[in-house]
């Protein structure tokens, strides 16, 4: 059991806590399993032996490296895949080999390096069996150290390159291998592959390791009884590279990096995701946003615009009035005493001079008003439509994190097709004149009660003519009553007066009342139609609102772990 120093205890300790935290923040986010599979796997490392992981294409050489490192024929080589599953090689005072979990074989040998460490071979990169390089690339996350062996005769392959961006992105420390430069004429070959390697490594990947170039050949023919080869093979320099650079304090400060590395990696890999979601409700929330303004733009618009319209039907009054006033100046006079004494023909003569045309000038009128709502109504349950169907395959399959083992993006385009649907149902099923009606009818309804009248089943019209009809008897009442009561030529000025004030406060008080109604019966619209587009988009504001919340939180937890994980990597790295 490794013996630590009490500041190494408190760095271990602390690095624990922040990878817990981290994994419970990307449990309640809903990471993959995998990824968390390889944080845990990473925490769970730390109080194992130092891996040394060796990796490369298939036909670099990784075997005979292994073999001339530990100077013996202990892994099997070939020219065709050989290595199948990933080899742990431990220290075991005999030899031996175990099956531990699925695709890792356990190597046991009495070799003294591996006192120290532990190294692990991996299937070719390359290999035709697919499955060889996915396990290959699972286990790279364990790993402590990484040597990256490729071959001299096709040295940084494409593929090597795709990988090597793997081992660098998830931080690990890497070492790279030129392996069979036996196979090179002379010195001069070796340094030009040596510059090739390091300025694509450079440029293509923004790294540079430690290059060392070997031949595992001769370095194991040399610790097999050919010492006269071990010069040739270049093997010393990479032994006391590791020696040195794996001594204890270097081998706990990699082996502390080592989870904080994959800590990092995960965490700016769902930081990034995150923010691809965050950008992606913000634009869902402004698509919300625009319905809202433009619901409340309509609400304004439609209150101008039944204004004016209620101008119209206002002034049909105000134009009876003013016919009602020359009616009075005609009838109220000497010469027409004789008609006044006739009162049907006197209320004829007034519902033809007065109101004339007023009942179907005020329906029409009242029915331009309905058809205007429900046109505008159906426009805008269209625009909302517009907007979702906008929304239903934005961003589709380019959302970073598509393929994590979450329910965001289903459900968010389940909600907004679900949500779409609704409206398009609405749009779809809108009948104009069912809608007409029952708002006429509605406008009816609150006419007739507001003037306590039965109408029954008659149209809007037929009630404002039994309205007008009733002003009528009750205005031409006043001047049949004048002609009875007249004395002289001075009281007929007098109730011309009185009946024309009675004109006023009859139509302003049939005036008021209708109009009244209607705006009672137009709010109501409003409400109701506002109403039915917020209840349709509730589900999808609400699912945003609340994801939006969920992420926000989420972030800042990854944010301030970042944080803290940055300084205990510092501090690591400046542990003596």
């Amino acid at each position: 059991m490794r013996i630590l120093k009490q500041n190494q205890e408190d760095l271990l300790t602390l690095e624990r806590n922040l990878l817990n935290d981290l994994q419970m923040a990307l449990v309640s986010f809903g990471a993959s399993k995998a990824d968390l599979e390889t944080l845990g796997q990473s925490i769970r490392q730390i109080d194992d032996l130092f891996l040394l992981v060796i990796v490369g294409e298939f036909n670099a050489g990784k075997s005979s490296f292994i073999n001339a490192l530990l100077g013996d024929n202990l892994l099997k080589e070939g020219v065709t895949p050989t290595t199948t599953q990933i080899n742990i090689i431990r220290y075991h005072e005999d030899y031996q080999e175990t099956i531990s979990e699925k695709n890792i074989l356990e190597i046991g040998a009495p070799i003294p390096l591996l006192k120290e460490i532990s190294i692990v071979d991996t299937p070719g990169t390359n290999a035709i069996v697919r499955k060889h390089e996915e396990i290959t690339s699972q286990f790279i996350p364990r790993s402590d150290l990484v040597l990256f062996v490729t071959s001299a005769d096709r040295p940084l392959s494409e593929s090597e390159r795709a990988f090597l961006q793997q081992i660098r992105d998830w931080g690990k420390k890497l070492v790279l291998v030129l392996n069979k430069v036996d196979l090179l004429q002379n010195d001069e070959e070796v340094h030009q592959v040596e510059n090739f390697i390091t300025e694509n490594m450079r440029s293509l990947l923004g790294i540079q390791p430690d290059i060392f170039s070997v031949s595992s050949r001769l370095a194991l023919q040399a610790k097999k009884g050919n010492p006269h080869l071990w010069h040739a093979s270049h093997f010393e320099e990479l032994e006391k590279h590791i020696q040195n650079s794996l001594d204890e304090t270097e081998r706990i400060r990699l082996k502390f990096l080592n989870p904080i590395g994959v800590g990092l990696n995960l965490n700016q890999r769902y930081a990034d995701v995150i923010q691809s979601r965050l950008e992606l409700l913000n634009e869902d929330w402004d698509v919300i946003s625009s319905v809202e303004r433009q619901l409340s733009f309509y609400k304004g618009d439609m209150r101008q615009d039944f204004d004016f319209r209620m101008a119209d039907i206002e002034n049909i009054l105000y134009s009876m009035e003013q016919r009602g006033q020359i009616f009075f100046e005609e009838y109220l006079r000497i010469a027409r005493i004789p008609d006044l004494l006739k009162k049907e023909k006197i209320q004829n003569a007034f519902k033809l001079e007065v109101i004339a045309e007023v009942p179907q000038q005020i329906e029409e009128k009242i029915q331009e008003l309905i058809d205007w709502m429900v046109e505008r109504d159906f426009r805008q349950w269209q625009a909302v439509l517009d907007h979702l169907d906008k929304r239903k395959n934005a961003h589709q399959g380019k959302i970073m994190g598509d393929n994590l083992n979450t329910s965001f993006q289903y459900n968010r385009e389940h909600l907004i097709e679900s949500v779409a649907n609704r409206a398009k149902r609405v749009v779809d099923g809108y009948d104009h004149q069912i809608e007409a009606a029952n708002i006429a009818e509605g406008a009816q309804n609150a006419v007739a009660a507001a003037a306590a009248i039965e109408v029954g089943a008659v149209g809007l019209g037929t009630l404002i003519a039994v309205l007008a009809s009733s002003l009528a008897a009750d205005v031409t009442g006043i001047l049949v009553a004048s002609a009875i009561a007249v004395l002289g030529l001075f009281v007929i000025p007098a109730k011309r007066r009185k009946a024309n004030l009675e004109l006023t406060k009859k139509i302003k008080m049939l005036r008021e009342q209708l109009v009244s109604t209607l705006n009672t019966q137009f709010n109501h619209e409003m409400d109701r139609s506002l109403e039915r587009i917020n209840a349709a988009i509730a589900p999808y504001t609400r699912f945003v609102r609340s994801e939006k919340e969920s992420l926000d939180q989420v972030n800042e937890e990854l944010s301030q772990l970042q944080i803290h994980l940055l300084n205990l990597d510092k501090q690591i790295k400046q542990m003596e």
